[in-house]
């Protein structure tokens, strides 16, 4: 299925020229790269939260393939839908999934379904895409969107992308392999011997691990802060579950804690041992009303 933005116009305008002259205003020109494996940015209209997305992306070198783990603020579909095929639409162009990738993620966990619905009219992760195209003319990505929160669902989700990540790395490192899916019953081809098939390490596919969400929602400033920081205290030690009992005890309204600790967890599997905060900033300093702010953390964790 080729997906049709869903809020071109809305979040962001819906005229290429226009859209790349935001994204530009939000780069930071210069900034030093980190080779990440995953990150934290939000996902507000751009003109609220895009100096956030624009300051994280900013700091990190993109790899060809990005898993983007946003929340699912519709309801619809699947309690965690994966879209394993097709491709994407903004008005910067067009990004094709990473079937191969999509199919081995699937392989690896019960919990995640192959499902559409879930991410026709979702923004989470939408608005990700062009900061990425900002950079990048050529990427893949596998979208997953999460419904279901609950810790053990976020852990497997987390250990899934990271297993199939690792395998894909290995199966390339080893000249392509075929494997089956969760039910045995069909096989997917690895393709790791392109023009670069001499150099099997010059073939693999770095994947950069996206969690999309916005930070406490619609408290005055200070308090959203000092609620946002105990969150953000818990993704710079990259505790995965110290991020989730903190949100739940103290009433966080951090949209995608969820796919943050799905990342975290993944991040860790795939070797992460530091994560650095590029920004904060909250709805406030665009709209001049600090009494019912939105924060927004941009989080690099490499």
């Amino acid at each position: 299925m080729h997906r049709q933005p869903a809020v071109a116009g809305f979040f962001y305008p819906g005229s290429a020229e226009s859209l790349r002259k935001q994204v530009e205003g939000f780069v930071v020109s210069g900034a030093e790269k980190i080779k990440a494996i995953g990150i934290l940015s939000p996902h507000a209209g751009l003109m609220y939260s895009g100096s956030v997305a624009g300051a994280v992306y900013s700091k990190v070198e993109l790899p060809d393939t990005f898993v983007l783990i946003g929340p699912n603020h519709t309801g619809l579909g699947a309690p965690v839908s994966l879209m394993a095929s097709g491709s994407w639409e903004t008005p910067l162009g067009t990004v094709d999934i990473d079937e191969a990738l999509a199919a081995l993620i699937l392989s690896k966990s019960t919990r995640i379904r192959e499902d559409l619905l879930a991410h026709l009219q979702e923004h989470s992760l939408e608005v990700q895409l062009p900061f990425i195209q900002y950079f990048k003319d050529a990427f893949k990505i596998v979208p997953i969107q999460m419904l279901d929160t609950r810790l053990e669902t976020c852990l497997e989700v987390g250990r899934a992308v990271a297993e199939a990540i690792k395998e894909r790395r290995q199966r390339t490192e080893d000249g392509g392999q075929t494997i089956g899916d969760k039910d045995q019953n069909s096989a997917i081809r690895l393709s790791a011997c392109s023009a670069q098939a001499g150099n099997p390490q010059s073939a693999i596919h770095d994947v950069l691990i996206v969690a999309s969400s916005d930070m406490s929602h619609y408290e005055p400033a200070a308090a959203a802060k000092e609620k946002d920081f105990k969150a953000i205290e818990q993704i710079l030690k990259l505790d995965a579950e110290g991020l989730y009992h903190v949100v739940r005890e103290h009433g966080i309204t951090m949209c995608g804690y969820g796919p943050a600790v799905a990342m975290l967890a993944a991040s860790k599997a795939l070797g992460a041992a530091k994560a650095e905060l590029i920004k904060y900033a909250n709805s406030g300093e665009v709209s001049g009303d600090y009494d019912q702010v939105v924060g927004y953390a941009g989080i690099v964790v490499f």
